[in-house]
């Protein structure tokens, strides 16, 4: 049995066995002797670890990927390296979803931290942070000196916090790496299990979130802000990115540097910003999606595609602006 940071992992586990729990067939030669250590993203995967994939979206990757197995579809075989042992269960996605459930049991759902401590020993522990009252903190968490943690805020175990951080009232902090002079305002929660499930007529089954979230060096989140952790990868915003206040942030979603976004922005899962993007109030942006550098989105636009550099783009669907202002004087 193996940890990561914030889960731990049950593995390895025969090939065979996997093989076995998600009912593919597969070269029963190939997977006699095979273990496997754990299950991750098709970028980080790397020797005896499993990895899965179902769009050819992420080919790039899938290409290079080093992981000894694959969980994916026939017609997908061609983009995965010619050592990797392909499994082809009926459906990737709950196949993956069963796997992550093998080797982390204990992620599908943000269970109580049972190692919490009150303020009556904070002080002594960190001498150099200030803490308001009713502050609960976990096991092996480091807090960086000149850092402000407000009333009422549960940090959980493990979690890491730079220096000169300001944590707000009300915020539950788990499953998180923060940087220095980050900025976390009132009741946000940062480091929560994301919404990814396999639906299904009976009981919708829950997927495991064995990711992080990682904010780097200045990072500013708002008031009422939920982002989530990753799934296989991480949740990330990049230096200098601010969040206005009710801006919610899926997994996996990787926010660039120095980009500006209002309230009551949403992204769903996996979309990816470049940086300086700038991002009006009430945006949705689909899941899957690549925005890139310099891009500005006008306030209640929809995104569904993706959007190349130095984009400007407003409506729903979200267009060139230009074309949206000329449609807006016909009408």
């Amino acid at each position: 049995m193996v940890s990561n940071q914030f889960f731990v992992n049950k593995g390895p586990f025969p090939l065979k066995k996997i093989v076995s729990l998600i009912k593919c067939n597969t070269d029963p030669v190939k997977i006699v002797s095979v273990n496997i250590s754990d299950i991750k993203n098709l970028y980080s995967a790397k020797k005896n670890d499993i990895t899965f994939l179902n769009s050819n979206k992420y080919k790039e990757n899938s290409l290079k990927t080093k992981a000894t197995a694959c969980v994916t579809l026939p017609n997908f075989s061609n983009l995965l390296p010619k050592r990797c042992i392909k499994l082809y269960p009926n459906n990737v996605l709950f196949a993956a979803t069963q796997i992550s459930k093998l080797f982390y049991p204990k992620a599908d759902i943000d269970y109580p931290d049972q190692n919490l401590t009150n303020n009556k020993n904070l002080k002594k522990k960190y001498p150099k942070v200030f803490f308001g009252e009713n502050v609960l903190i976990g096991k092996n968490v480091l807090i960086g000196k000149n850092s402000f943690v407000g009333s009422n805020t549960i940090i959980e175990s493990n979690v890491k916090i730079g220096q000169g951080c300001f944590i707000g009232s009300f915020v539950v902090i788990k499953n998180s790496i923060i940087f220095d002079e980050v900025l976390i305002q009132d009741g946000s929660k940062i480091g929560v299990k994301g919404f990814g499930f396999i639906p299904s007529p009976k009981k919708n089954i829950r997927t495991p979130h064995i990711g992080r979230v990682i904010l780097y060096n200045g990072v500013e989140i708002g008031a009422n802000c939920t982002i989530d952790r990753g799934s296989l990868s991480d949740t990330i915003i990049g230096e200098n990115s601010f969040l206005d206040n009710q801006v919610h942030l899926a997994h996996n979603v990787k926010i660039g540097k120095n980009c500006m976004i209002a309230g009551q922005v949403g992204f769903a899962g996996s979309s990816t910003l470049g940086d300086n993007v700038v991002i009006g109030g009430q945006v949705g942006i689909s899941g899957h999606l690549k925005i890139g550098n310099n891009v500005k989105i006008g306030g209640g636009s929809g995104v569904v595609n993706d959007l190349p550099d130095n984009s400007q783009v407003m409506g729903y669907p979200a267009i060139p602006l230009r074309a949206f202002v000329k449609f807006r004087k016909k009408i």
